[in-house]
Parts: C-alpha cells; structure tokens; sequence
C-alpha cells in the first residue's frame, strides 16, 4: 500500500498549451484554407477528362498532408502533443507533434525567474532556457505551474524571484 501524499500521479503536473495562440494564422484560418486547397484538388481530379496528369494527384497529396499536419498540430485527436509538465524530476515542454521537447532537470537549475508570460530557467553551467508560457489556455493552469515551481524550489534549494507585471 502507498504512502499518502507519495503518488506520482499527484507530484506530476501536465497542463496542455494551445499553439494556436501564437500562430501567425489561426486555426480556424488554416483550415478554411487548407479545406480550400483540399476542395480545389478534388476539382482538378474530377474535372481531368484525360486522367494521365500525376501532377493533380500530388497535389491532393500534399493538400491532404498539409491538412493532416494543422489539425495534429492544433488539436488533441491523437491526445496532448503541446504541453508543460512539471515533476520533482524535471520540466518539460513541448510545443507539437514535430517539435522537439525540451527537458530541465531539477537538480540541474540555479535559479528560476518567474515572470507572466515565461520561466526564465538558469542551470549550473549558467545556461539560462526559456519556457514560453503565452500558449497556456487558462489562468488557473497558469497559477498551477507557478505554484508548481515554487513548491519545487523550496524542496531543492534554488534561487526563485517572481515579477509582478500584468497578464493581458
């Protein structure tokens, strides 16, 4: 039977970010437009009277590629491809299904500055890493990671400081 309190499930925090806050396009957007591209290769398909031109059929190819990629990389079909954990271990986050992760380890951090919008991760070997935090979709998820941060400093004895500023 396990200690109270010593479960892994309740020491791991995984809060999903949401890409689509820092695209240049929405999603919204890059789905009409790929649903346009997708509709225009279809017409092309149907429309060929000769059905010899291989060029129609690459370019529904690529259309339906394209469209794959936006809704993998925009939703959560095939389960959370953009998010921050947070562990007594490490930090990790990764921004999609084609993004690499970036992974902190605990007992390599100096210091952590918390600021609204990021973590600003300062490691031993004075290498300092930036975890980007515009993309959470709720406060309170936002909330949680910081509080995370600081439980975990008090544990492992690194420097943390805070900015006050606002969050749009």
């Amino acid at each position: 039977m396990a200690v109270p309190g010593s479960s892994n499930a309740r020491s791991s925090l995984i809060v999903q970010l949401s890409p689509t806050k820092s695209a240049k396009l929405s999603f919204t957007v890059q789905i009409i437009l790929t649903l346009f591209w997708l509709a225009w290769a279809v017409m092309l398909l149907v429309t060929d009277d000769s059905g010899q031109n291989y060029l129609y059929y690459v370019f529904f190819g690529l259309a339906l590629i394209f469209f794959t990629y936006v809704v993998l990389q925009n939703t959560s079909i095939f389960g959370v491809q953009s998010y921050i954990e947070v562990t007594p271990q490490y930090i990790v986050q990764k921004y999609g299904v084609f993004r690499t992760k970036h992974i902190i380890a605990i007992p390599d951090i100096k210091s952590v500055h918390v600021s609204p919008y990021a973590l600003r991760v300062t490691q031993k070997d004075d290498s300092k890493v930036y975890l980007d935090l515009k993309q959470v979709r709720k406060k309170r998820d936002l909330e949680k990671i910081k509080n995370k941060v600081k439980d975990i400093a008090a544990v492992n004895g690194f420097a943390l400081s805070e900015s006050t500023a606002n969050r749009p």
